[in-house]
This record gives structure tokens, C-alpha cells and sequence, in this order.
């Protein structure tokens, strides 16, 4: 468990909850999901000495559910939202199968941030290391374009938009692995055996589809949450609430970007396994055709040997010395002539 004190343009770290909420500012309690487990009275009590109220049953029950879908929930005294960060193990060469999610759940107070996560979450640290290196002017640059988060809310919306931008980040790994297998399906050599592959590739595609469906419901019902707010009558609480505004419907907007992509991938997939059908198909046909032709070439020989093949002794040329050159000169001319006249057809060669 971490605990940071945030007020204005510093970031201090605690050692332990404190007793008392600070006078000014607000605190960020990052915890992991089975440590939250076990110190839920501890966390439940400082909220109380904080807040002035406690996380609702159902909701610590949702925070400990490591499937839980992304997903938006509010009462009168803090909002719940529950998002699903990506969790790509291997390689960035392994296969589609490998990408896992889990639940991130934070539960935003009005002076009060509490996280939730898996234990192996870098958004917490990437967070806190991010935040301390700005107060400890190690990246100059970095302090002077991003402010410290103003509020439990902002700093929420932050995790979340780093969360969502994993997924943009995704969407390269995913484009060269389906076009892969996309040249792996139209190879020369027609003998393309992974169809595991796709068929898994196609699976999880659908299962990304859904998460991002998730959380795209979630952030639209925050944003309705915040619209219904009663209206602000200071103006710095009035660029506060625009600011979130703001920060909201950029998240929402890169929700919307990874949806449109994973989308498009599964159509190029559905689209490549309907190509690769009748491309087989095609030379299936190609094939099929040809030997018709061969046949076709063959059948009048056929009938010339099996006429003078008959067993009587009337044949014409049958006892002749010349006979079988003339059949012959004649079974071959025949055969260049059906020959010249299916490539004249285009029966035989590669179709244009």
C-alpha cells in the first residue's frame, strides 16, 4: 500500500494512512488488489475518519473481482470506475493469444482517491515515480509541460487515459500480426496449416471488441455523471469541472479510435479468410480446367484407337504398310488442332 499527500505542485509520499484527512489538497491510497483483501477494515476506517463514509459492500465486492468487466457506478458521496488495463505478456512477436486484461478499479472521493490493482500493475508506480521525478525536478521538461493532477478526479482520469493508450499502442502489434497471416494465407504454395492462429487471432479480436465496448459505456456514463453535477458558482470549481470535461471526452475519443481499429481488423480478417477461400477455389477451378482441356485433347485419339482397334478384317489401311503412319500423321494433326483451338479459347495457359 502507498499513500501520497497531494496539494498544489507537490507529491509527498506517507508512511502510513493518516489519522486525519490534510487541510489542504488530497490523498491518493494505491493498493493492491490482495492487500486491499486483507487491511479492507483499516481502508474502510480511514475513509470513514476522511470522508465521512465507507465504500458500499457490493462495491468492495467488485473491487475484489478480478473479472469484473469495465464498468461505472456512483453514490451520493464518491464514484466508482472500474477499467480494464491491458496485461500483454511475451514478446512483441508472440501470438494474438497471449493478450490478457484486468481490472483497475478506483474509487474517486471528493479529497480522496483510492486505486485498486493487481499486483503486478505498473500504473500505480508509473504514476507515483512520474509525479515524484516532477517534484524532484529530475525531468525538467516533463514538470514544466504536465501539472500535478488538482484533484482525486483528474488524477483518475489520467490513470485511465494511460490505460487507453496502451491499447493505441496495441494496435501496431496487432496490424503486423494479422498481415502476417495474411501473406501466410495467399503463400504461392496453397499450404497454409494455421488456422489455429486465425481462428484464435479472430477470437480475441471479438473478445477486445468487447472490452473496449465496456469501457467505452463506462467513460460515457462518467461524463453523464459529471453533466448532471448542480452548477458551479465559483469559477475555479467551473474550470475545474471544464478541464474534466475535457479529459473526459479525450479518453472517451481514444476509445473510440481502438474500437474503429479493432473493428477494421476483424473485417480484414473476415475479409482475408474469404479471400483465401476462393483463391483455393479458384485454382481448384484452374486445375479442373485444365484437365478438362487434357481430356478434351485426348478423346478424338481415343475414338481413332478404338476404331481401328475393332477386330475385323475390313479395315480400311488395317493391312496396309502405310497405314499406321497416315493414323498416325492424322491422330496427330488432330491433336495440334484441338489443341491450337482451346489456347485460341484460352483454355490453356493463365487466364487474364
Amino acid at each position: 500500500m502507498r499513500v501520497f499527500h497531494v496539494q498544489g505542485d507537490q507529491f509527498t509520499e506517507l508512511p502510513t494512512l493518516p489519522d486525519a484527512a490534510p487541510d489542504a489538497g488530497y490523498l491518493w491510497v494505491g493498493v493492491a488488489r490482495a492487500e486491499f483483501e486483507q487491511q479492507n477494515a483499516l481502508v474502510q476506517g480511514a475513509l470513514q475518519r476522511w470522508t465521512g463514509g465507507q465504500l458500499v459492500d457490493l462495491h468492495v465486492s467488485d473491487l475484489l473481482n478480478s473479472q469484473l468487466p469495465s464498468n461505472f457506478d456512483y453514490t451520493s458521496w464518491y464514484d466508482l470506475l472500474v477499467f480494464r488495463r491491458l496485461a500483454a505478456s511475451g514478446d512483441a512477436g508472440t501470438a494474438l493469444t497471449q493478450i490478457d486484461t484486468s481490472p483497475v478499479g478506483l474509487a474517486v472521493f471528493d479529497r480522496v482517491l483510492l486505486t485498486v490493482h493487481p499486483a503486478d500493475c505498473m500504473v500505480r508506480e508509473f504514476f507515483a515515480n512520474r509525479l515524484q521525478q516532477q517534484q524532484q525536478g529530475v525531468n525538467n521538461e516533463a514538470r514544466a509541460g504536465t501539472r500535478v493532477p488538482p484533484s482525486p478526479a483528474d488524477l483518475a482520469l489520467r490513470m485511465v487515459n494511460f490505460m487507453v493508450d496502451s491499447y493505441l499502442e496495441l494496435r501496431r502489434l496487432l496490424t503486423k500480426q494479422l498481415d502476417q497471416l495474411q501473406k501466410d494465407l495467399f503463400s504461392a504454395n496453397g499450404g497454409f496449416g494455421g488456422w489455429q492462429s486465425v481462428l484464435d487471432s479472430r477470437n480475441n479480436l471479438h473478445l477486445l471488441e468487447d472490452i473496449c465496448e465496456d469501457q467505452r459505456a463506462a467513460i460515457t456514463e462518467w461524463i453523464d455523471a459529471q453533466d448532471e453535477l448542480p452548477p458551479a458558482t465559483e469559477p475555479a470549481t467551473q474550470r475545474e469541472r471544464e478541464l474534466l470535461r475535457v479529459r473526459s471526452r479525450d479518453v472517451q475519443e481514444h476509445i473510440e479510435r481502438v474500437l474503429t481499429h479493432v473493428r477494421r481488423l476483424e473485417a480484414m480478417a473476415e475479409n482475408a479468410v474469404q479471400m483465401h477461400f476462393s483463391a483455393q477455389s479458384h485454382r481448384t477451378n484452374e486445375i479442373m480446367r485444365t484437365l478438362t482441356v487434357l481430356t478434351a485433347i485426348f478423346l478424338p485419339l481415343n475414338l481413332v484407337t478404338g476404331f481401328f482397334g475393332m477386330n475385323f478384317e475390313g479395315l480400311p489401311l488395317i493391312h496396309s504398310a502405310r497405314g499406321f503412319w497416315i493414323v498416325f500423321s492424322v491422330m496427330l494433326v488432330l491433336g495440334i488442332g484441338v489443341s491450337w483451338f482451346f489456347w485460341r479459347k484460352r483454355y490453356l495457359g493463365q487466364t487474364r
